[in-house]
């Protein structure tokens, strides 16, 4: 297995070139931020050593991974580019980082501050630990922190505090996760599965009975699934809870002119449809201003350097 490449992270945010020094150079305004570490504290130093520091990564289970960290060196340039590098480590056996080495570089653009980074690590745990990084930490340690660099973009130019991008971001997920499993199970089981005979007369109900109603029956089933899949897709779907608002009104007043008598029923379609409406409240009041991997450059362009 090649070595791999290091990760690189860039974001423009439009912020001045102090207050984004401020947030990312304070241990505290750090880690408020950055989803890599929990805990960030600087050690006593005297004026002319470099900067020592001991970080804590929570890991969950009461599990943490920490270490020890040197900046390096930090460079003002005349044009007022500034870099700030760092070397960290740990001995911690469950960590699969061993060492590593990386920078901080922030440029002053027309629109703001270019901010970047970009960090390599050799492994711990030989092969295997290789493998483990090259297919799934290193991609999840790249994802982690370009999201959390739209965060902080989010908080500099939004007042939007992590946290809360944090709560946003679970609520949205939670109620996307919830409308799939709703869509699939239903077009799954009553639909595909089982056909019951209450889907059955409620389709032959609004479309009539000259055509194979059992077929119709699943062929809406797997239409019901596919669009229970389209929810777990990672994009902003603050226009589809719209739609799904008045997809669910629409089969609210459809059912009822197919089938009165189901209003009243334990398990009635109005129930679900309010609950479903609901959740797509839910889901758009937190659709707005999420962070996202995406919205960072993930790749190096020409003429980029570290």
């Amino acid at each position: 297995m090649g070595k791999q490449k290091p990760i690189y992270v860039q974001s423009e945010i439009k912020t001045s070139m102090d207050k984004l020094w401020e947030y990312t150079q304070t241990p505290d305004l750090h880690t408020a931020w950055d989803l890599r570490f929990t805990e960030i504290n600087y050690l006593d130093k005297k004026p002319d050593e470099p900067q020592k520091f001991l970080y804590q990564t929570k890991i969950g289970f009461g599990l943490a991974i920490t270490g020890t960290g040197e900046t390096a060196g930090q460079v003002h340039k005349e044009n007022g580019e500034r870099i700030s590098s760092l070397k960290f480590s740990t001995e911690h056996p469950l960590s699969l980082i061993q060492e590593g080495r990386g920078y901080w570089k922030y440029t002053q653009t027309k629109k703001g501050i270019e901010f970047e980074t970009q960090y390599d690590y050799e492994t711990n745990f030989g092969k295997i630990g290789r493998i483990i990084d090259a297919y799934l930490f290193r991609p999840m340690l790249g994802w982690a922190t370009a999201w959390s660099f739209d965060s902080l973009r989010l908080w500099l130019e939004s007042g939007l505090h992590p946290k809360q991008s944090l709560q946003k971001t679970f609520t949205y997920w939670t109620v996307c996760f919830l409308l799939a499993f709703v869509w699939f199970y239903q077009g799954f089981v009553p639909k595909l599965i089982v056909s019951h005979p209450e889907e059955v007369n409620m389709l032959a109900a609004t479309i009539g009975t000259s055509i194979d109603i059992i077929m119709a029956v699943q062929f809406v089933g797997i239409a019901e699934m596919l669009f229970g899949l389209i929810w777990l897709f990672p994009f902003n779907k603050r226009k589809l809870f719209i739609v799904h608002a008045a997809i669910m009104l629409v089969l609210t007043v459809t059912a009822w002119f197919a089938n009165p008598n189901s209003f009243i029923q334990p398990f009635n379609p109005i129930t679900l449809n309010l609950l479903m409406i609901g959740l797509s409240i839910i889901g758009y009041a937190n659709s707005d201003q999420l962070p996202s991997a995406k919205n960072c450059r993930r790749r190096r362009t020409r003429g980029t350097r570290g």
